[in-house]
């Protein structure tokens, strides 16, 4: 063979070597593509592995008292591997049957028959991880883990939990939208004290292994790549659960009984500025009522009347009146250019004192003081009003503040009408809060405290960062304005506008507001609807509590602030009034008072219900119950004592106060805690607060008195 024919030759067997390798190339490629399909689906499906973050545990947003006002709930995908290697044929023939009557009486959603169909069906298919059901509760967990097969376990039953945290609120709509939520969409919606204290609620998270299962579930995997997330701290606020759910229930009530649009109401501690309770509810088509905006914080509106004692307060401090200066209303009516005011009394109130003005809640008479004084000087007046701070918002913990507005001469919108109309509450805007913040200075003598919602953050019970009560201003008037403007505000209960607030038992001072507002951007000639507001504080004489309550667009023909937010009012502070702390804070400030409230009914204390049964019926006591638990509170009511249920709950510390000592170690120690206790009697005082979790080795230290 010649050298030509052989170089011929290996090409040719390297050229057929090549096409039958691109032949079995392409047939392998079919055979894979088209005939193994299937089976390297689930292959792949089955042990694909991927990194994931592992969340934190969100911390838990907490009450004054400890108690949850959200908190982060675990939740579990339940799986079934059929094919676990530890699961003996003996256990799956004796168990099949009762394991899937429990699944059918614990889970629902199919007969024992059918959950007996599908399992069955899924060991055959050989399913490493079967999905039983989602998001089961912990209680329901427990239960499931007890049934045949799943009693022995992962490797021998087969059971695989996978949990999850779901945010619930345990008082449901209890000042909901000032706890607020989460919503990491495409806006990143972030509302309340969730959006606004997400960094230090939200922890670290860690890193896990993940495998996808068939159908395109991923289920974690334990192995050494894990890394732990770190928990989120949680924040302790100054809401008071129970004052919570009153301010709600009594807003509520009123609403519905006025087939209102929505409303608010806040309770503030005087000299702290704590706010104890915020409560927002909206009318949704199907008339119920949910908190859904945070009307208190947001809504800058028109507050009508309730500006009156900031105008007449200026004008005292200018001293240009004096609360004893007569002032001449006439027939009720007073023309400024083409605008006539007018007052709600028919005929007019006619020649009456500043004070008086303000009880009777004269619009002629306000806007006639502060025009005649103001008109060839209006920057004078709103010089004053600015520095009352009322045109500054207040930079509280919860985002979304609405901006107060107090437009200063020369400005755009600036009228020959701007003085008369700001001196009763229009062509001014505030929120309800910002409102309030301000008659609770003047409740405070003067000192103007920013709104306070969240007091610490901790981490384990143990404070990380603590937030002080802040002053935004130590003195918005002399102490002779404010001395005046108390008394002005007193008189409104005892003989003005909310003489239906006035009772024999303690006193308020506050103010009515009844304003238009414009619909729709129309103006008030073409559909206008009412705002009802009342804001005060109690005890007049000696200020705990001020509170606003803002009622928006009554709709069933009464429309004033004495009756429809005055009602609500008084019953939040009868509430505040007829509590423990409340008798406790009378009686130290008041020695006599104290005398004659022993006098009343005997003092009872709080335990256990047999005693306490059995004590006041040796005393011939009237008492009323309201529950049937065992350890009960006692409330006065009138010459007749209530029962009150205390909640005592596995986990959290239990509210001992007013107990006897042998009463108090019982329920501490049986919760799994310590006691350390100081002085003789009945408890005073005790730390931490009932509510607060159970910790491990954790102290409950008491302060007794005689």
């Amino acid at each position: 063979m010649t050298v030509r024919d052989e170089i011929v030759f290996r090409s040719g067997v390297v050229y057929l070597v090549l096409i039958l390798c691109g032949v079995a190339l392409i047939v392998q490629i079919i055979v894979l593509q088209y005939v193994q399909k299937g089976r390297w689906s689930e292959l792949s499906e089955k042990y694909v592995f991927k990194t994931a973050e592992m969340p934190a545990n969100r911390g838990d947003i907490l009450a004054r008292d400890g108690r949850l006002l959200a908190s982060s709930v675990p939740y579990y995908s339940i799986y079934m591997d059929t094919r676990s290697s530890g699961m003996s044929g003996e256990t799956w023939t004796n168990g099949i049957d009762g394991l899937c009557q429990g699944l059918s009486r614990y889970l629902g959603v199919r007969s024992a028959s059918g959950w007996k169909s599908v399992i069955t069906a899924a060991r055959k298919r050989g399913d490493r991880y079967f999905l039983i059901q989602k998001r089961v509760d912990y209680a329901t967990l427990k239960k499931i883990k007890e049934l045949p097969i799943f009693r022995e376990g992962q490797f021998r039953g087969g059971l695989v939990a996978q949990p999850e945290n779901r945010r619930v609120l345990p008082n449901n709509e209890l000042a909901a939208r000032t706890i607020g939520y989460l919503n990491q969409g495409t806006e990143g919606t972030r509302v309340g004290l969730e959006g606004s204290f997400d960094k230090e609620l939200a922890g670290k998270s860690g890193m896990v292994v993940k495998q996808r299962l068939t159908g395109g579930d991923w289920i974690t995997v334990n192995n050494g790549e894990r890394i732990e997330a770190r928990d989120g701290n949680d924040i302790q606020t100054t809401i008071d659960v129970d004052l919570q759910d009153v301010a709600s229930s009594a807003l509520e009530k009123q609403l519905r009984r006025h087939n209102a649009h929505h409303g608010c109401a806040v309770l503030m501690e005087v000299s702290t500025g704590d706010v104890r309770a915020i409560a927002n509810l909206e009318r949704a088509d199907d008339g119920s009522y949910h908190e859904t905006y945070n009307y208190a914080i947001a809504e800058s509106t028109e507050p009508g009347s309730t500006f009156k004692l900031a105008a007449l307060m200026a004008a005292i401090e200018d001293g240009v009146v004096d609360t004893g200066d007569i002032v001449d209303t006439g027939d009720g009516t007073v023309r400024y250019y083409n605008k006539i005011i007018r007052d709600t009394k028919e005929g007019g109130y006619g020649k009456i004192t500043v004070k008086e003005v303000f009880e009777y809640s004269s619009n002629v008479g306000t806007s006639i003081i502060i025009n005649r004084n103001y008109k060839d000087n209006p920057k004078a007046f709103v010089n004053r009003l600015y520095a009352m701070k009322l045109n500054q918002p207040l930079n509280v913990q919860i985002k979304g503040e609405g901006k107060p507005l107090i437009r200063y001469p020369g400005d755009k919108f600036w009228s020959g009408l701007s003085l008369p109309m700001m001196s009763h509450g229009y062509e001014v805007q505030m929120t309800p809060l910002q409102t309030l913040t301000f008659y609770n200075a003047v409740a405070n003598n003067g000192k103007m405290m920013r709104p306070r919602f969240v007091t610490a953050i901790l981490d384990n019970g143990s404070v990380v960062k603590s937030f002080g009560t802040e002053v935004i201003i130590n003195s918005i008037a002399s102490r002779s304005t404010i001395r005046k403007a108390r008394a002005m505000m007193e008189g409104v209960v005892e003989k003005g506008t909310a003489i239906n607030l006035k009772n024999p038992e303690y006193r308020i001072a506050g103010k009515t507001g009844t304003a238009q507002i414009a619909m729709n951007n129309q103006g008030y000639r073409r559909k206008i609807t009412y705002q009802a507001s009342f804001v005060g504080y109690f005890p007049a004489e000696n200020p705990l509590y001020s509170c606003i309550v803002v009622v928006n667009a009554p709709s069933n023909g009464v429309y004033y602030g004495n009756i429809v937010a005055g009602s609500v009012f008084k019953e939040i502070s009868d509430k505040v009034y007829a509590t423990t702390f409340y008798r406790d804070y009378r009686a130290e400030n008041n020695p006599e008072k104290e005398k004659e409230m022993k006098g009343l009914v005997p003092e009872a204390g709080n335990g256990l219900r047999a005693d306490i049964n059995e004590v006041l019926g040796e005393l011939d006591v009237r008492y009323r119950k309201t529950s049937k638990e065992e350890w009960v509170a006692t409330r006065e009511s009138g010459d007749t004592i209530r029962l009150v249920g205390l909640d005592v709950r596995k986990g959290l510390v239990p509210d001992v106060r007013g107990m006897s000592l042998r009463d108090a170690v019982y329920l501490i120690e049986n919760a799994g805690l310590k006691v350390k206790y100081s002085g003789k009697g009945r408890v005073l005082r005790q730390s931490p607060q009932h509510g607060a979790r159970v910790y491990e080795g954790s102290v409950v230290s008491l302060d007794m008195n005689m």
